[in-house]
């Protein structure tokens, strides 16, 4: 089954602070994750309200992320767009934040952005395909249809030129087959 989930990394703690496992393929092929990560970004937002999203890469470049924070915290958001789904257009959303060191794995056929919750947060995030400007594609963060509930003000949101422009969810022609496996709600076990 591919669809988002959480995975929580053990956290060694002692009187000098942690120490954490954050990357093991084995331990996310246990978790059913498959795919081969081949790249690894950054992204630094100065300010609280920064919103990035809502993005993917259509086949044959299509990305699955693995998603964590490394400074300040985040909502996180994955939507369904595999055409053919019956939770096509939903989505699920959880708080990752360095804090508490949750990492969101997102396959691909799933939009992906985020929103800044503090000032100076960066994220760090694994894709399973290399970046391929021709294939990127997205969809509005504030399309009505997707009835996402930020929490911050839609006045408030700091957004990219690029990211104003992106269409709406009915716009979109989605490139993702459905695959059988419909959205569900998100459940948040450990990595032991």
């Amino acid at each position: 089954m591919n669809l988002p989930r959480v995975i929580t990394p053990k956290r060694y703690m002692d009187s000098r602070g942690w120490f954490s496992e954050t990357f093991r393929e084995a331990q996310l092929r246990d978790l059913g994750i498959s795919c081969r990560f081949v790249q690894e970004n950054q992204s630094c937002s100065r300010r609280s309200g920064t919103l990035r999203g809502m993005h993917f890469q259509a086949p044959p470049a299509d990305q699955a992320k693995l998603i964590s924070v490394l400074r300040g915290k985040i909502l996180d958001v994955a939507i369904d767009v595999r055409r053919g789904s019956p939770t096509y257009g939903k989505h699920v959303s959880i708080e990752l934040s360095a804090e508490f060191g949750r990492q969101f794995y997102i396959p691909a056929g799933f939009a992906h952005g985020f929103l800044t919750l503090e000032d100076d947060v960066t994220v760090n995030y694994k894709v399973s395909h290399y970046y391929a400007p021709a294939q990127e594609g997205g969809i509005r963060w504030d399309d009505p249809d997707l009835a996402i509930a930020w929490p911050i003000p839609p006045n408030d949101i700091i957004l990219s030129d690029k990211d104003r422009e992106l269409p709406r969810l009915r716009e979109l022609t989605s490139p993702f087959p459905y695959d059988g496996h419909p959205l569900d709600a998100l459940t948040i076990p450990g990595i032991e």
